[in-house]
C-alpha cells in the first residue's frame, strides 16, 4: 500500500507531505506537559503555529521562546529549525549513506527537488558538501557566539546558546532565546556589539545563499569565469541587496530606531537591517519604531528574500533579477534576456512570472482577510504577512494580537512560503494530459 502511495506522488507532492509530517509530530511534541513551563500546558493552535514556525525556518512566535518553552520544548524546536532548513530529504540521504544503502534513482530525483537544482548528475556529493558545509558553519558559528556567551551566562548555558543562535541564524529562522531578559526582544540587546552581529549576518548569508552556490564555489574557488550564470546572478545580487539597503536604511532611520545608538551600532544597526529582512528575522533595532518608508524598505527585502535552494525564503533574487533584466529588455526591444553573455529560457521567465505573482497575491489575499476580520493596521499587516509567506519572522508585535482565523492564515502562509507558493500550488494539482487542442487566437489591448 505504501509503495503504491509513493509511486501516485510527484515529488512536489511527497516534500509538501513531509513537511507536513513534520510540523504535526512537532505540534504533538509541544503539547506534552514536559514542553512548556506552563503546567497547563500549550494548547493545539498555539502548537500548530510554533512548529510551523520552526519548521519552515520563519521566527514569528505567539509565545516567547524562552519564557514559555522549556529546555525539552527548545530542543524540539531546535530540530525542527535544523531539519526544517537543511530540507528533511538531504538529512534523509544522509542517513542512508551513514548506513551504506544505496540512494535510488527516485531518491535521487526527490533529492534534486528538495534543493532546487536542474542536475541530477553528481547530486549525492552535492547532499554531502550540505551535511560538511552545514557542520562547519553551524559549528564555528556556535564557537564564536559562545565567546561572547559563555561569560555572559556561564560555560554550559553560554556554548548552549552559541549553539542555538547559531542553528537559528544559519537556517534563517530567527528564533532567539533573549526572553530572559525581555519577551520577544530577539538582538536588540546586542545592537552594538560586533563579534555578535558579524556572526550573526555571515551565517544569515552563507545560510541564504543557496547549496548549488555552494558546489560552484567549492568546485571553482576564485576562478570567476567558471561559474555558472546563477552563481553570477546570485552574487551580484548579494552585493547590491547588502550595500544599498544599508545606505537606505541609514539615511531613513539615523533620526528614528538608530538615533540612541553610537556611530559604529548605527553602521552596524542599518547592516543588520539589509541583512536580516532576507530571510532570517532576528532585529537588533525596534520593527514596530521603524517610519513607514524603513517598514516599506524591509517589505520589499522580504519579498525577494535569499537565493534558490537554500534555506530562506521569499520568491528568491534570481526570479527579481529575471524579471528586472525581461523588462529592460522589452523597453530595449531586444529579443530575448540575456545576462552576463548568456541567453534565459523563455521559460524561466514565465516561471519567475508565476512565482513573483503567486507569492504577491497570496499575501495581499492575506492582508486584506486578516485586517477584515481583526481590524488591525494595514502597514503592520502587511509587514506580517509578507515576513509569513516570505518565511521571514520580522513582525512589529501583531503576531500575539491575532485572533485564530488569522493565526491559521498566517500557518497557510508559512507553510506555503516554505515549499514554494509554485510548488505549494501544484503540489495540489494534478498532471493532466494535453489534448493537442488549442482555442483560436485573438488579441487584446494591454497597458
Amino acid at each position: 500500500m505504501f509503495v503504491n502511495i509513493r509511486n501516485r506522488l510527484t515529488c512536489i507532492q511527497w516534500i509538501a507531505v513531509g513537511f507536513l509530517l513534520i510540523i504535526l509530530c512537532g505540534t504533538c511534541l509541544l503539547m506534552l506537559p514536559v514542553s512548556s513551563r506552563d503546567a497547563g500546558g500549550t494548547d493545539l493552535l498555539s502548537a500548530l503555529f510554533t512548529a510551523t514556525s520552526a519548521t519552515c525556518v520563519t521566527g514569528l512566535a505567539v509565545v516567547d521562546t524562552y519564557q514559555h518553552w522549556t529546555l525539552f520544548g527548545q530542543l524540539i524546536i531546535l530540530l525542527m529549525i535544523q531539519v526544517g532548513g537543511l530540507g528533511f530529504v538531504t538529512i534523509g540521504v544522509t542517513i542512508l549513506l551513514m548506513m551504506g544503502k544505496r540512494v535510488g534513482l527516485a531518491d535521487r530525483g526527490l533529492l534534486r527537488d528538495s534543493v532546487n537544482t536542474l542536475e541530477l548528475g553528481g547530486i549525492v556529493r552535492l547532499a554531502k558538501l550540505i551535511v560538511k558545509g552545514t557542520l562547519l558553519t553551524e559549528g564555528t558559528g556556535a564557537v564564536l557566539l559562545s565567546l561572547r556567551f559563555v561569560p555572559e551566562f556561564g560555560l554550559a548555558e553560554g556554548v548552549y546558546y552559541g549553539i542555538f543562535h547559531s542553528i537559528s541564524a544559519f537556517c534563517n529562522a530567527g528564533f532567539d532565546l533573549m526572553g530572559r531578559f525581555e519577551a520577544y526582544s530577539s538582538l536588540v540587546r546586542y545592537a552594538d556589539d560586533w563579534l555578535v552581529n558579524l556572526t550573526c549576518m555571515s551565517l544569515i548569508l552563507i545560510g541564504g545563499l543557496g547549496f548549488v552556490v555552494w558546489r560552484d564555489l567549492y568546485t571553482h574557488r576564485l576562478r570567476v569565469k567558471r561559474y555558472t550564470l546563477h552563481t553570477k546572478m546570485v552574487l551580484t545580487a548579494l552585493v547590491i541587496l547588502v550595500a544599498v539597503p544599508a545606505l537606505l536604511f541609514w539615511v531613513l532611520e539615523r533620526d528614528g530606531v538608530l538615533a540612541g545608538l553610537s556611530g559604529s551600532g548605527q553602521f552596524l544597526g542599518s547592516l543588520f537591517a539589509a541583512v536580516t529582512p532576507r530571510t532570517a528575522g532576528f532585529n537588533t533595532t525596534d520593527v514596530a519604531g521603524m517610519g513607514d518608508a524603513g517598514k516599506l524598505l524591509t517589505l520589499i527585502l522580504m519579498l525577494i528574500g535569499g537565493n534558490p535552494g537554500s534555506t530562506a525564503g521569499g520568491v528568491k533574487t534570481t526570479t527579481v533579477m529575471v524579471l528586472l533584466f525581461y523588462v529592460v529588455s522589452m523597453i530595449q526591444h531586444r529579443d530575448g534576456v540575456n545576462i552576463y553573455g548568456r541567453r534565459l529560457e523563455d521559460g524561466m521567465i514565465e516561471k519567475a512570472a508565476i512565482v513573483f505573482t503567486l507569492t504577491l497575491t497570496l499575501a495581499v489575499t492575506a492582508s486584506f482577510l486578516i485586517c477584515a476580520v481583526d481590524g488591525l493596521p494595514l502597514t503592520d499587516v502587511l509587514l506580517e504577512t509578507f515576513s509569513a509567506v516570505d518565511t521571514v519572522g520580522m513582525t512589529t508585535g501583531i503576531t500575539r494580537q491575532t485572533g485564530t482565523c488569522s493565526r491559521i492564515i498566517l500557518i497557510l502562509l508559512m507553510y506555503c512560503g516554505r515549499i514554494g507558493s509554485l510548488s505549494f500550488a501544484l503540489a495540489f494539482t494534478d498532471k493532466k494530459q494535453r489534448s493537442g487542442l488549442r482555442q483560436p487566437m485573438e488579441r487584446i489591448n494591454i497597458g
